[in-house]
């Protein structure tokens, strides 16, 4: 192996690392180092500068190694790969040491944090040596995409391709498409109609030549890889095999049920009804109470399920301006009536929603603000020598005092929440799961749709609440990326994966057991585990597990990781003797 030649760049990334480590003491301590040739510091290391000042110090000083200290490797790793290929090296003979989330961004001592940041530094040279250069692999892609949901986001993905003369299966587990949306009257902020919008998108689908469809119908786990997936759905007791290059999950979410808040009566009380129940009442028509009369006094009831440590923390994004979509429907239809909106929050986020919430701040309409920890909103019903059904008793933040509205219709905003099966889906194609069930994105700014299995992308409310554009934009953000790699015909596949020694392997078949990506077989005739080089992520599962070390991961050998391990150990005493 050649010898080492390592530039090394400390990133201020603002004032993010430079306020909690002294960047310019660090890089000028680690220019001491064996092998470093040179140590600098910039300000953005990820901009176009920054990458041109590491790109010309390769040209200039035959640089062979190379290590960025700044953020997460999630976030600019690729940028500075594709920096180091662009000045002729091997992307893999890079590391990256994360001295922002991992050290400036917790800590509160300057100095400490500034000594931490040597360690982690030293620790990616230590490992940078050792690296070897890996040859980049691809593989060919099937042209066809699985889309499994058939609300709006996977309608509009699914004609997205299709209408690109690209094959679609789409695979949906209720026996009509539309999903959420479906159930909508109008959309907020400018009350179009959403049955106008969907109806179309439904009618195209079915008929569209390019999309086969496949209702009352759910997936079997899906093998293969990107570009190469397979799996078998279940329709009417009969079973088909799909071949396809990718996968979108849209499966949507669904309401949350209020029945275990006491203070609701929801459930007990028949006039207290959901924002889905009184959805339907829009669309039908007809604003009733349950004995058939025009309510003369509506409540609205924010964050019913939301926001709140006993049933969801999450905001559910899209309540606040539905529920002033509803003050907006019932001025219009009961012109009479008195209503108000009880809220904990306001969240009048998005084009147009902050105008709606003035507007609506201005039709009479009676604003209340409780608190969501502890003084819930408490419905009871009315005395019989009352002409209302109910009684709200509301702590309001905004007066200091607590009033009791009356209430001859309540309708309480529930929070979204993931579907029953949510586990179901993502262990059948290989997703991660937050804590609240919705599924993971690759990276949240900088790759929201897709995921980390290649090939696999989230879009619409699956991976977390929001209203109709932003599930659109996210489909066709996702129909986009498969179309690129369908047209490169295509695509590179992980290169950092597991390899086996077949002399050392003994053949207890243990990797086979732990690996989540069922990447290892075994060879009978040899009597030894093979990987799958193609499926592997090289999350090294299985060399952590192998009792005769027969399994190397690439990138992370044994040599590389306990070098690193010193590197971090060592480095205050090192640097103080030089």
């Amino acid at each position: 192996m050649e010898e080492p030649r390592i530039g090394v760049y400390v990133c201020w990334c603002g004032t993010n690392i430079a306020k909690m480590v002294d960047v310019e003491h660090v890089s000028k301590e680690l220019e001491k180092l064996p092998d470093v040739i040179i140590s600098r510091d910039y300000k953005y290391m990820c901009s176009d500068p920054g990458q041109d000042l590491i790109i010309k110090d390769i040209k200039e000083n035959n640089l062979n190694r190379i290590v960025v200290s700044a953020c997460s490797p999630r976030i600019h790793e690729l940028t500075f790969h594709k920096a180091m290929e662009k000045a002729g090296l091997n992307p893999y003979l890079f590391e990256m040491a994360n001295i922002r989330e991992q050290d400036s961004w917790v800590h509160t001592d300057r100095k400490e944090a500034t000594e931490k940041a040597k360690s982690l530094i030293l620790g990616a040279i230590n490992k940078v040596r050792w690296h070897e250069a890996l040859e980049k692999r691809s593989v060919d892609i099937n042209p066809d995409t699985l889309i499994i949901g058939g609300g709006i986001a996977g309608l509009t993905a699914a004609l997205e391709i299709a209408d690109a003369g690209k094959k679609v299966y789409l695979v949906e587990k209720t026996d009509k498409l539309g999903g959420h949306a479906a159930n909508i009257d109008l959309t907020f902020p400018f009350m179009n109609s959403v049955q106008q919008m969907l109806n179309p998108k439904i009618e195209k689908v079915i008929n569209h030549p390019n999309i086969e469809l496949f209702l009352e119908t759910r997936i079997d786990e899906a093998f293969g890889y990107v570009g190469n997936f397979e799996t078998t759905i279940k329709k009417e007791n009969e079973e088909i095999q799909l071949k396809f290059g990718n996968i979108i999950v849209a499966t949507g979410l669904k309401t949350f049920d209020p029945g275990g808040i006491e203070n609701y009566g929801y459930g007990k009380l028949p006039d207290v009804v959901t924002s889905s129940e009184f959805e339907r009442m829009l669309k039908e028509g007809k604003i009733q109470t349950n004995a058939g009369n025009d309510p003369r006094h509506v409540a609205i009831i924010h964050c019913v399920g939301s926001r709140n440590s006993d049933f969801h923390e999450y905001c559910s994004r899209t309540c606040c301006m539905t529920a002033l979509k509803y003050a907006n429907q019932l001025r219009s239809a009961l012109p009479e009536a008195n209503i108000y909106e009880a809220y904990a929050d306001m969240m009048a986020f998005g084009k147009g929603c902050e105008e709606l919430y003035l507007a609506t701040s201005r039709k009479n309409v009676t604003f209340l603000m409780f608190d969501q920890k502890d003084n819930l909103p408490k419905i009871r019903k009315a005395d019989s020598k009352h002409n209302f059904e109910m009684l709200i008793e509301i702590n309001d933040k905004l007066s200091g005092v607590t009033v009791d509205v009356p209430a001859d219709l309540v309708i309480l905003m529930v929070a979204q929440e993931a579907h029953e099966n949510a586990k179901e889906v993502a262990h059948a194609v290989g997703v991660s799961m937050c804590g609240n069930a919705f599924y993971i994105e690759k990276h949240p700014k900088l790759d929201p749709v897709a995921t980390t299995t290649d090939g696999v992308y989230v879009v619409g409310s699956c991976q977390a609440p929001k209203d109709i554009p932003d599930s659109v934009s996210q489909a066709r953000a996702a129909a986009a990326r498969i179309l690129a790699s369908i047209s490169f015909g295509s695509v590179e596949v992980e290169v950092t994966t597991a390899v086996v020694n077949e002399n050392l392997c003994c053949g207890c078949q243990t990797c086979i057991n732990v690996c989540p990506y069922t990447a290892i077989s075994y060879d009978e005739e040899k009597q030894v585990s093979v990987v799958n080089e193609i499926l592997c992520k090289g999350c090294g599962t299985c060399g952590s597990t192998c009792p005769t070390g027969a399994i190397r991961s690439r990138h992370f050998t044994d040599q590389q990781i306990l070098s690193q391990i010193e590197g971090l150990l060592s480095t205050v005493l090192e640097l103080e003797e030089a």
